[in-house]
């Protein structure tokens, strides 16, 4: 537990830390100081009143006076993790330590983040030295709160500091409780008691610490007890694209139908999803006003109906089929690891000149209305606007 002043880790903990430090002070507004600490906690348009507490309330650990873990690979699966499987990887030789998580994916806002489920008294362990040693962000993750990075928190929140974890109408809302770097390639996390509402899988990723040995090796002897369809991957500011990663949203029935599928990198931000999926589930087929369209096949029959809806209230020439970008997209988020709701299939830009994001756009409200009905979320609702933007929110039956 001691090394983490030295050596590989030691400075790389260091850097960490102080921008950590200045991230948590320009929380608050004011300029970085070192004296006193910074504050973790979103500001006053989030307020600590709003916090709930209750059912996903959870013991809050105690101050730890030694840290921390460097967090150097991540095995993941869609499934949980077997118990034999888990302590095999834990006598692995080079291994230093272990904490077991739930991962999953949540579509919020045309993007998709990678939240997991912990135990706060351990998995801080596993974070830089900056985010593991401020009690106040453990005592909200154990009181039932969000913890995430400051910059996707705060294009992510809505006015009370609420996150909707998932796509669905229904998606359940947490409170964000701290902005806090977490451990590389998670995007937020909340405590275990969480798991079971985001129908994530329990257990199902184990974060790994390699200490002085290469994680490479590492990544090796782990791969070959798990087999090739488990994602091992390195972890750093960047996506390993030598491991194959998976892409398996929850938080409702729109991610129940969409399935899961695995994939590896690609150039230019793009990604290859394996082809059994794409052949299941992705269909070309006709649509009124658009024509032709690439898209999830449980999406096509909605947008179907939405633009026949569209055409009967005399609104096609609202919609300018020329004007139309896309809606299967395999991608990320520019500039991120997040992937857009486009590798899914599940969602549709229109009229794209008009209605570029940060905008109020120009898309008429009747057609909004429309696909508002037929199961479609509107991005021109967000904080930040995308108003071009339609991605599918809830099952609607199509007769």
């Amino acid at each position: 537990m001691g090394r983490r002043g030295t050596g590989r880790t030691g400075g790389r903990a260091l850097v960490a830390c102080a921008a950590l430090v200045l991230t948590l002070a320009a929380c608050g507004g004011e300029p970085p100081v070192a004296d006193p600490p910074p504050d973790p906690t979103p500001p006053p348009s989030s307020p600590a009143s709003a916090r709930p507490a209750g059912e996903h309330e959870i013991r809050a650990p105690g101050r730890i006076e030694d840290c921390c873990q460097e967090a150097d690979i991540l095995v993941s699966s869609e499934q949980p993790l077997p118990g034999d499987m888990t302590a095999r990887l834990r006598r692995v030789r080079g291994v230093d330590a272990t904490e077991s998580l739930s991962l999953a994916q949540v579509a919020v806002e045309n993007r998709v983040i990678t939240i997991g489920a912990v135990d706060p008294a351990s998995y801080r362990r596993f974070t830089v030295a900056g985010t593991a040693q401020l009690q106040e962000v453990w005592e909200r993750v154990a009181g039932g709160e969000l913890a995430i990075d400051e910059a996707l928190g705060r294009r992510l929140q809505d006015d009370a500091g609420y996150v909707r974890l998932g796509n669905d109408q229904d998606a359940a809302q947490v409170h964000i409780g701290a902005y806090a770097t977490q451990v590389p390639q998670l995007d937020a996390v909340v405590n275990r008691r969480w798991a079971e509402t985001l129908g994530m899988r329990r257990g199902n990723a184990l974060l790994v610490s390699t200490d002085i040995t290469s994680p490479q090796v590492v990544r090796d002897r782990i791969q070959d007890i798990v087999g090739e369809g488990m994602s091992v991957q390195i972890l750093g500011p960047d996506l390993d694209v030598d491991a194959v990663q998976t892409a398996f949203l929850t938080g409702g029935s729109v991610a129940e139908a969409v399935g899961t599928f695995s994939y590896r990198v690609a150039g230019g931000g793009r990604i290859s999803p394996e082809g059994s999926w794409v052949a299941s589930n992705i269909r070309t087929e006709p649509v009124p006003i658009l024509g032709s369209v690439t898209c999830h096949r449980v999406m096509i029959p909605q947008l179907r109906a939405a633009l026949a809806e569209v055409q009967r209230a005399g609104l096609a020439g609202e919609v300018d089929p020329s004007e139309y970008a896309g809606c299967f997209y395999p991608r990320f988020i520019a500039g991120t690891t997040q992937l857009s709701l486009h590798s899914f299939g599940i969602a549709v830009d229109l009229n794209v000149p008009g209605n570029q994001r940060g905008t109020v756009g120009e898309m008429d409200r009747r057609v909004v209305a429309i696909f508002k009905k037929w199961g479609f979320a509107w991005g021109g609702d967000w904080s930040y606007t995308d108003p071009m933007h339609f991605e599918m929110d809830r099952l609607v039956e199509v007769r």
